[in-house]
């Protein structure tokens, strides 16, 4: 069987070329110095703050290439970064990557996660501005990303007033139930979560928003940082919470509970927000709906006093 091409057969220059190559692909509009000099030069517009974020994707901690095709672990990588630009309400400039890899990581996956990392980033307008290569034992993307937001208006977690309305968007569970799935049957995670990048926007324009968070851990750990946050509590209408079609029964299949896969599953990058009772009042959901360009669902009210009540469940997964 011949040996695929790996990164060692073209050594860093060549593969800093290939990236950048790659990269000149995307709207670079606003970078003003992007890949080739020791540092980035970004623009941001009059009357706006930087906003940015830092996460990583380590081989057998966040992916494993028997589970994901290196297109998808790409994608995945930049879209749990712009999700945190999303719970700020922030529009993408541009990020860095620092890659580490094993010199005989085979050059199709190498190109196979840039090109998963810049379709993510063409799609959200988030230019690839620089970074760093390593050798390493495993495969680890660490993502730096940059966005803006008018000046002093950001979304954040400490925004909660007792008598908000709590929304969530999307649905949850599905992208747990798609790595049990894999774990239980084998093949491929093919699902991939969406930066509700837009509606983190839209949520600025709104009169009478309060805090946001993106779930990346689960609704009840996520849930239990923006309460702590405001030193609050919640009670959760599980009935209410938003599934993926067919989810109840495909959760019996595997032995699984649907409740508790929704409420700490994790991975979902949905915002988890309020608003204050008069908003919530004023705009029925179908309406906050189409504001935000995606679902959105009333699950609970915030609460004085600390805890999470309406879930039997929720010691087993809230961690503040």
């Amino acid at each position: 069987m011949t040996r695929g091409r790996t990164l060692s057969d073209l050594g860093e220059p060549g593969l800093i070329d290939r990236i950048s190559r790659m990269a000149r692909r995307l709207d670079q509009s606003g970078v003003v110095l992007g890949i080739g000099d020791d540092a980035a030069i970004l623009r941001p517009r009059k009357s706006e703050d930087w906003v940015t974020s830092t996460d990583a994707t380590v081989e057998d901690v966040h992916f494993r290439w028997s589970e994901q095709s290196a297109f998808n672990v790409g994608r995945r990588a930049l879209v749990a970064n712009l999700s945190d630009l999303a719970a700020m309400g922030a529009r993408p400039r541009g990020f860095t990557l620092a890659l580490a890899a094993p010199p005989e990581l085979e050059l199709a996956r190498f190109d196979g996660l840039l090109r998963g990392l810049l379709r993510e980033a063409a799609l959200h307008g988030c230019p690839l501005v620089g970074g760093n290569l390593a050798r390493a034992r495993q495969t680890s993307l660490v993502i730096n990303v940059l966005g803006c937001v008018p000046r002093g208006r950001a979304l954040r977690r400490d925004g909660l007033r007792v008598g908000d309305h709590l929304f969530v968007t999307g649905v949850l569970g599905a992208a747990a139930l798609a790595r049990a799935r894999v774990e239980s049957r084998g093949g491929l995670i093919r699902q991939l979560p969406v930066p509700r990048l837009a509606a983190g926007q839209a949520l600025l324009g709104l009169k009478g928003r309060g805090a946001c968070i993106d779930l990346s851990d689960g609704l009840l750990t996520d849930l239990g940082h923006l309460l702590a946050s405001s030193g609050l509590g919640a009670a959760l209408d599980t009935e209410r919470l938003p599934l993926p079609r067919g989810f109840r029964r495909n959760c019996h299949e595997l032995s699984l509970k649907p409740l508790s896969l929704a409420l700490g599953g994790g991975e979902d990058y949905e915002l988890l927000f309020s608003l204050r009772a008069g908003t919530a009042a004023r705009i029925p959901s179908e309406e906050l709906s189409r504001r935000l360009g995606v679902r959105v669902t009333p699950i609970g009210r915030v609460t004085g006093g600390m805890g999470i009540t309406g879930v039997p469940e929720a010691k087993s997964f809230l961690h503040y």
